[in-house]
């Protein structure tokens, strides 16, 4: 055991470079998939059928392949034509298609969840369609997005795995060296599951923070400034009105 940990403490440095290559594929991935869900999610709910109709083929197309399929067209198939992609271009533009095609579906599912009579009000007060939207429709909507946002993302963050399937040396490509190294699995890939859990429990805890300041907003629970404070009468309150 001693000599695993020998080992460990020798690939330290390599496997730190292995987390930031992963980090960078799931928040580059993420903020390009959610600029493509936001596009989809609103095109979907279109009332002009072309844009509809296109960003349905879009969103069913990327959900309905695999994940590692599109990194290999993107990867390997595209420079055939004469498209060659970077590495780690290549891997975030995957993640991003693939991912961003289900945050579609969470973006029009909570689009369409908000009350008719938010809209109606809208349309009375006499705002534009991007002003509906923007001012009226989205805050409401975007409460409702996260929780299921929070568990793509974290999808998103395994994804990223399929990375060294494309010349990257990700978290997982250093944890397959480590084990080579040691000769000893158990060890090598219950070292890869730990820092796996820690990097997703970090995002999560964001994406819980960004929950509770957007439910904060709408008037509908604790401010974020009370959830770090941990302030006691606000808990007992918050628990007493659940009750």
């Amino acid at each position: 055991m001693g000599d695993n940990f020998d080992a460990f403490l020798d690939a330290w440095p390599r496997i730190q470079e292995g987390i930031l290559t992963t980090l960078y594929l799931t928040l580059g991935g993420a903020a390009l998939a959610f600029v493509l869900a936001l596009v989809l999610g609103v095109s979907s709910g279109s009332r002009h059928l072309a844009i509809r109709g296109t960003a349905r083929v879009i969103v069913e197309f990327f959900r309905g392949t695999s994940l590692l399929v599109q990194l290999f067209w993107l990867f390997y198939v595209l420079p055939l034509f004469g498209f060659q992609l970077e590495s780690m271009f290549c891997g975030i533009l995957a993640l991003a298609l693939n991912y961003g095609a289900y945050g579609a579906e969470v973006v029009r599912g909570s689009l369409g969840a908000v009350p008719a009579p938010q809209w109606e009000a809208a349309v009375a007060l006499n705002f534009s369609s991007w002003q509906r939207l923007h001012r009226i429709i989205f805050p409401q909507a975007w409460a409702q997005m996260i929780p299921p946002m929070t568990n793509l993302l974290i999808q998103l963050l395994k994804g990223s795995a399929l990375a060294s399937f494309i010349l990257l040396q990700d978290l997982t490509y250093q944890i397959e060296q480590l084990r080579r190294g040691t000769g000893d699995t158990i060890f090598s890939f219950g070292i890869g599951l730990v820092l796996y859990f820690l990097i997703a429990y970090v995002l999560t805890l964001v994406m819980n923070l960004l929950e509770v300041r957007a439910k904060s907003r709408l008037g509908v629970g604790p401010s974020l400034r009370e959830v770090l404070s941990l302030r006691p009468e606000r808990i007992d309150e918050t628990v007493g009105v659940g009750r």
